[in-house]
């Protein structure tokens, strides 16, 4: 007679970052609307220009610059009274770095113009390598469900169990689960301070989870 074995294999692969995003925005407000925009609209270009001799240096793996955006408002005082006109603009420049060298360098440069703000640091990994890890915590975490049967198995004194199904985490008999099958966790640094930084970035975490079911036949 066979014996049902059910698991849930995991497993992760480390692995250290190879690129860092870094959203920028730069904006101004004030009551004069064509003042906030030229102000806006200078800073903007010099933070581009800086982007492109960045990336004729050979340090970044890519970049992005929306548009201007300019709004107005009526904003309210403590006791409830509508406050005259403020005119807003702002524009958001994302460059994504692949020299940390220079990442440190270069933030420690522009983090001292009032009208940028520096959103903080996303660490990725390219698409080949994100791959390749995500493939390999799938492999290990299916053998770590096979461990886990072979352990039961013996325990029952059954013979070597014979997988039957596979599924992602939470898939198997049952509705999907609300969690990722497979979850990056990014590492932070910090971006404060007008001096070069140097950055540790922690390792990536790529997990994959499984279930499987097995059956076995008495030893």
């Amino acid at each position: 007679m066979q014996t049902a074995i059910t698991v849930t294999g995991r497993a992760e692969s480390r692995v250290a970052p190879e690129l860092a995003a870094v959203p920028l925005s730069v904006g101004s407000s004030g009551e004069a609307r064509d003042e906030v925009v030229a102000r806006t609209g200078a800073a903007h270009e010099r933070l581009l220009a800086a982007v492109r001799e960045l990336e004729s240096s050979g340090a970044l793996e890519t970049w992005s610059a929306p548009q201007l955006r300019v709004w107005s408002h009526r904003p309210w005082n403590a006791d409830g009274r509508q406050l005259p006109l403020v005119h807003e603009a702002s524009a958001d420049v994302e460059v994504v770095f692949r020299d940390f060298d220079r990442l440190g360098e270069w933030l420690g440069v522009v983090t001292g113009s009032a009208e940028l703000t520096v959103g903080g640091i996303d660490w990725r990994l390219t698409d080949a390598s994100r791959t390749r890890a995500r493939e390999s915590a799938q492999r290990a975490a299916i053998a770590d469900a096979v461990a886990k049967a072979g352990v039961y198995a013996s325990a029952l004194g059954l013979g070597t169990p014979v997988a039957v199904e596979v599924t992602d985490h939470g898939l198997l008999g049952s509705a999907p689960s609300p969690m990722p099958k497979a979850m990056m966790m990014r590492a932070a640094a910090d971006v404060g301070g007008p001096a070069a930084t140097e950055f540790a970035p922690q390792e990536l975490v790529i997990e994959a989870s499984v279930d499987a079911r097995f059956v076995a036949e008495p030893a």
